[in-house]
């Protein structure tokens, strides 16, 4: 049950949402200063550079979990862990551009794939242990709001008084 009905219409809005996103995310990231990209702005916080890479690095991972749940009935997922599944500055090594870029292509590939699915097809399911219910239609919720909770934390750096 993905608490929220899947209509044409709330289908729309979030492929609305999921186009748009990348391009409110490099606006954001392209007004901070280059100095400062890279800053942590706490011990164990991530920098606007590395909310940034980390989108790029998630689309992968959920283009692999659509591919499965079209493939197979109700697949079972494992959580994406970054603080715990690589290095403390695996996304600092990433450049910025490059995966800025990548967000922005896979992103509208993206789109355009699943504007292309049926109705049905939304509601396919897997198996998330982080979730009592997940589906193609909220894992792609899921991203959208993810993409903007990230979009929140560069903000704040941008907002930031400099020290």
């Amino acid at each position: 049950m993905s608490a929220l009905p899947i209509t044409p219409a709330s289908v729309d809005r979030l492929l609305t949402t999921l186009s748009t996103n990348p391009s409110h995310i490099a606006e954001l990231i392209a007004a901070i200063p280059g100095a400062r990209l890279r800053e942590r702005p706490a011990a164990g916080k991530w920098s606007a550079h590395e909310h940034a890479c980390h989108l790029a690095v998630v689309h992968g991972i959920m283009e692999a979990r659509l591919d499965r749940m079209l493939r197979e009935d109700d697949p079972v997922f494992h959580p994406y862990l970054p603080g715990e599944q690589e290095d403390d500055d695996a996304l600092l090594k990433l450049d910025l551009e490059i995966s800025l870029a990548a967000y922005r292509r896979d992103r509208q590939a993206l789109v355009e794939r699943l504007r292309a699915l049926p109705l049905a097809a939304w509601a396919r399911t897997g198996r998330h242990p982080e979730y009592a219910s997940y589906s193609i239609y909220i894992m792609y919720r899921h991203i959208a709001l993810h993409d903007l909770l990230h979009g929140y934390r560069i903000e704040e750096i941008l907002l930031a008084p400099v020290s």
